[in-house]
């Protein structure tokens, strides 16, 4: 429940989850100290006011650790000891994410799909993840350790008719450490395929895709990059760590070609997929972004990008700073979820120079947040 701009959690209150380790904090100042954290680590520029985020009902996505016992399932955590603690109704979820646990939970049960056991290392269901698009439409990935329930699962997967499901598959991750997902994905209803309608595009996510968490706030990530690239007019762009293609489709509507890498195979078929729909002059690659050159793109020479975007995972870009630095590349966007390892890499980055920088919260009531920083060759 939500009230007077704040998040009422019975969760926080009961001391069953704390993740929210913000929430006493009123958002208004939890916004204000955020900045001042970001703007103390990272070089002078010009900060546009911080974008905010509803206070609750924000994630697009649950990963759901699956504990207790077939008569009494939790969907939510796990506790320190590796009993499971039942959150299905945790108010930070978007509504059809919650209104679909009670259907989930009944599935495991009438499936037999015995939860894993973590301290006792036995059992089949690790996690359910549920992500649900701005259509309303959900994507279901059921983890187990082995194959063994999935005839029970199909068998049962009328159940779950009443969810506007667009795709149901099963991850195989046979061992016993903390990783959420094995290599072998099993679809088992539907295309595979969730649309993520964002600002008119529809960005395709396979069960492997990395998508933001917060969709509005990512909305509003993508077009400010987009108005800061339009802004620069450059006539070719080169998005690295491109995901399902954001940041270089939203570009391409502009008319200039865009290009972009990432290691995720399923990731850039996706991306060409939605490039041809939209008839962009936009060619996508697998690889490394770390090894660009690689990929027939040159930094270095007259056909290099005049603009890069970079939206590299927690670790930064690292060695990928210096190239940048010592490239033919005018002007770099820079996206970033750790406001650490991007003032460690601007600061390996002395060729450029920030010209203006935004936060995002894409994760209110913790110390995270999406930082956007263009930066312009000295």
């Amino acid at each position: 429940m939500i009230a007077a701009g704040e998040l009422q959690c019975a969760y926080f209150d009961a001391w069953r989850c704390r993740s929210c380790t913000l929430l006493e904090t009123p958002y208004a100042r939890q916004l204000a100290e955020q900045q001042s954290r970001i703007e103390a680590l990272l070089p002078a520029m010009p900060w546009d006011a911080p974008h905010a985020s509803a206070v609750g009902g924000f994630r697009n996505k649950a990963k759901m650790a699956v504990a207790g016992s077939l008569a009494e399932p939790t969907i939510g955590i796990l506790a320190i000891d590796g009993t499971g603690i039942d959150l299905q109704a945790c108010p930070l979820h978007e509504q059809p994410i919650v209104d679909a646990m009670p259907v989930l939970e009944q599935l495991i049960r009438d499936a037999r799909i015995t939860p894993y056991d973590v301290p006792g290392r036995r059992g089949e269901l690790k996690h359910l993840i549920l992500t649900s698009s701005p259509d309303g439409e959900l994507a279901l990935r059921i983890v187990l350790r082995s194959s063994e329930a999935l005839p029970r699962i199909r068998k049962h997967l009328p159940l779950l008719d009443g969810l506007p499901l667009a795709s149901v598959s099963a991850n195989l991750q046979p061992e016993h450490k903390a990783v959420l997902e094995g290599d072998e994905e099993v679809l088992l209803a539907g295309a595979g395929v969730l649309v993520m309608r964002i600002n008119g595009i529809g960005l395709r996510l396979r069960p492997r895709s990395f998508f933001q968490t917060n969709t509005a706030v990512a909305s509003a990530l993508y077009r400010q990059a987009t108005e800061w690239i339009d802004e620069a007019d450059p006539a070719s762009m080169l998005d690295l760590y491109c995901g399902v293609g954001g940041f270089a489709l939203h570009a391409a509507r502009a008319g200039r070609s865009v290009a972009g890498v990432e290691v995720t195979t399923e990731a850039i078929d996706a991306a060409r997929e939605t490039a041809a729909d939209m008839g962009a002059d936009a060619s996508f690659t697998v690889g490394d972004a770390l090894q660009v050159g690689a990929h027939g793109v040159d930094l270095e020479g007259a056909r290099a990008p005049e603009l890069v975007v970079v939206n590299p995972p927690r670790r930064g870009i690292g060695p990928l700073a210096s190239r940048l630095d010592a490239s033919a590349v005018s002007r770099v966007v820079y996206s970033s979820c750790n406001p650490v390892s991007l003032a460690r890499d601007l600061a390996a980055m002395p060729g450029f120079e920030p010209v203006r920088g935004r936060v995002f919260d894409m994760f209110p009531h913790t110390e995270h947040a999406e930082v956007l920083v263009e930066l312009q060759r000295r």
